[in-house]
């Protein structure tokens, strides 16, 4: 019995032993760590000569081969060849017929210009893979980290050979991209979507990565060549179809989009999702009328589509917008009035419908001038069971601007104060801060506003973040060797009428700085605003003078590629002079090379010059829609 009991207590020890941390073991590993760290230091500042001995240890203890290619390296660029030659046989005697190091050993003869012996090494690691996938894919990435593309393409083909059930489709096509073999590329892609449709995304985000290497869009058009080819053959994959709706997007075609959506839905019944997706990415950008076309579609369908009620909200949202596009002598408010109610009688009030409800009470206040009962609108659905706390804020949100519309600027700082302090660490709370900072400025408290947008600038939303310092580096400009504000008051009143949609007001501030203030440094500032206004009002002709003050007397300062680009804008889609449009497209580029509009101007001015091209797809797919 004692006996039993020393040897449990034995095991307990040896078991306490076992359990306890290894103070030495702590020790080597953040030795291995700092190791690594001057290694890859020594590296980064060409110490080939300390990086190699320290790459040596760490491969030794860790056995990773990275570490090895990383030694071989320094060994290369310190030309010791000899050295690194004994450093492979050695290892091959270790590990026998590794692959992967019968191409280092190829690279290694290659850096000596010896082509024949290196082709030599690089069959033999081609002979030696083992008949498996994670084998052919690790040499495959050797052969890639060495930029020796064809022997990685050998790879694959002899593994789609050995292996019958590994094609490698996707893996050829990323070669073949690096190749710039775009047709292979093509066919492997097209072939992976072929005999797997749930591929889609991955061939999508693969064909959007080889697009932004397309200098003169070329690849775009010579893809949806490819795709419309096997369209054609093969009519039976809906992949090909969703592909080809996918590009069409892309290349903002969407009404290419949509006539082909709704066939795709007529014939599956399942592409409802793709057509409220592709309403959405349409109302985006600036394609209002397909975005109502495929919302209707799915209002045709009755309340048996699972899109019903989403899609009447989503229309009613993009009638909206077109109405607030149109110029104001255009706009109807009655009917949108009529459009809304028909909406809601249909979608109802609820926590789904408050982005809907804010542009509701939006319009109210702002168009129909009926601030009281827009409010009466927010403060019902806030007081509303199942709303949640960010809906009620994004309503209070809105019920602040109204405050701003109706004057009563100390309760609309309020109503945001609440909101920030509610919304400390999300998008609402900085879009809020943002408000609140602005409010400031147009109540002349100038340094207090520049204050909170310095902050804003690090918001983790972009567009909040350039809006802050947009509006700050505005302030500070001109501000900093005036000994006065006057012009800057007037300016920042001008900005309020022009929020409440006070137009008149808005021009008679400005035209009072022009006068009173001719040299001041806000005259630009001054024409650019008169410009806007003359754009949504549609008085283009007065736009483009204004415009073209900016361009000719203040091209270097802020505003000068934000007037060069908006004129020609002005030019290509209200004024049809496309001609005009092109040189003002190619003057940003040589003028303002660093504008975050060079881009857009280079893609609109290749479009312009292009030679109109019959449409062959469309002339297509007119006559072979999905049926």
């Amino acid at each position: 019995m004692k006996l039993l009991i020393n040897i449990r207590s034995l095991l307990f020890c040896l078991l306490l032993i076992m359990l306890l941390p290894n103070n030495s073991s702590g020790q080597q590993l953040k030795l291995d760590t700092q190791t690594l760290q001057l290694a890859n230091q020594y590296y980064r500042n060409q110490d080939f000569d300390k990086a190699a001995a320290m790459y040596k240890e760490i491969y030794e203890i860790s056995g990773s081969q990275h570490y090895f290619n990383l030694y071989l390296n320094c060994l290369v660029e310190m030309d010791h060849f000899e050295e690194a030659t004994d450093a492979i046989k050695k290892q091959l005697r270790k590990r026998g017929q590794d692959p992967q190091l019968y191409v280092q050993w190829g690279y290694l003869l290659k850096q000596q210009n010896l082509p024949e012996q290196a082709n030599e090494k690089f069959q033999k690691a081609l002979d030696a893979v083992p008949a498996a996938k994670r084998d052919y894919s690790q040499l495959a990435s050797s052969f890639l980290s060495r930029r020796e593309y064809e022997l990685a393409e050998q790879v694959y083909l002899q593994g789609r050979h050995k292996l019958t059930n590994e094609p490698f489709h996707y893996e050829l096509a990323r070669v073949y991209l690096y190749q710039r073999n775009y047709e292979l590329m093509f066919q492997e892609y097209l072939q992976l979507l072929k005999e797997d449709e749930k591929s889609l995304g991955r061939v999508q985000s693969s064909m959007l990565t080889a697009f932004r290497m397309d200098v003169d869009d070329s690849l775009r058009d010579e893809f949806r060549t490819s795709l419309l080819r096997q369209i054609q053959k093969h009519p039976e994959v809906i992949a090909y179809n969703r592909l080809l709706i996918w590009l069409f997007v892309q290349e903002k075609r969407f009404s290419q989009a949509l006539r082909q959506a709704t066939a795709l839905d007529k014939r599956t019944g399942t592409g409802e999702a793709q057509i409220v997706n592709l309403a959405t990415i349409a109302a985006g950008n600036e394609g209002l009328t397909e975005a109502l076309k495929a919302y209707d579609y799915l209002i045709a369908k009755g309340e048996q589509s699972e899109f019903f009620q989403l899609a009447h909200q989503g229309k009613m949202q993009v009638l909206y917008q077109q109405f607030l596009a149109q110029v104001p002598e255009f706009r109807q408010p009655e009917h949108l009035q009529q459009q809304f109610d028909q909406t809601f009688q249909v979608v109802g009030f609820t926590p789904e419908t408050t982005p809907l409800i804010t542009d509701y009470a939006h319009f109210l206040a702002f168009y129909k001038h009926q601030p009281v009962l827009a409010i009466e609108v927010l403060t019902e659905h806030m007081n509303r069971g199942g709303i949640s706390r960010l809906q009620r804020d994004q309503l209070k949100n809105e019920l602040g601007d109204i405050q701003v519309l109706k004057n009563d600027l100390w309760e609309a700082i309020l109503i945001y104060s609440q909101i920030i302090d509610a919304n400390k660490n999300n998008q609402l709370g900085d879009e809020v801060k943002f408000k609140k900072a602005r409010l400031g400025y147009f109540m002349g408290n100038l340094s207090w506003a520049q204050a909170q947008l310095d902050v804003l600038k690090a918001s983790t939303s972009k567009l909040i973040a350039n809006d802050a310092l947009e509006l700050s580096i505005f302030i500070s400009s001109n501000t900093a060797l005036d000994t006065t504000t006057a012009a800057m008051q007037l300016f920042a009143k001008a900005d309020l009428y022009a929020f409440r949609n006070q137009d008149s007001l808005a021009w008679a501030m400005l035209d009072s700085i022009e006068t009173n203030f001719s040299y001041n440094s806000l005259l630009d500032d001054v024409y650019f605003r008169k410009a806007k206004m003359g754009i949504r009002q549609a008085n283009y002709e007065q736009a483009v003078s204004y415009l073209e003050k900016i361009t000719a007397d203040f091209s270097h300062d802020l505003l000068g590629d934000d007037a060069l680009f908006i004129l020609a804008q002005l030019y290509e889609q209200q004024l049809n002079q496309p001609e005009k449009a092109a040189d003002l497209y190619k003057q940003m580029l040589s003028q303002h090379p660093g504008s975050i509009y060079v881009e857009e101007a280079r893609e609109k001015y290749r479009h312009l010059r292009a030679e109109e091209k019959p449409d062959q797809e469309t002339l297509f797919l007119e006559g072979q829609e999905v049926n």
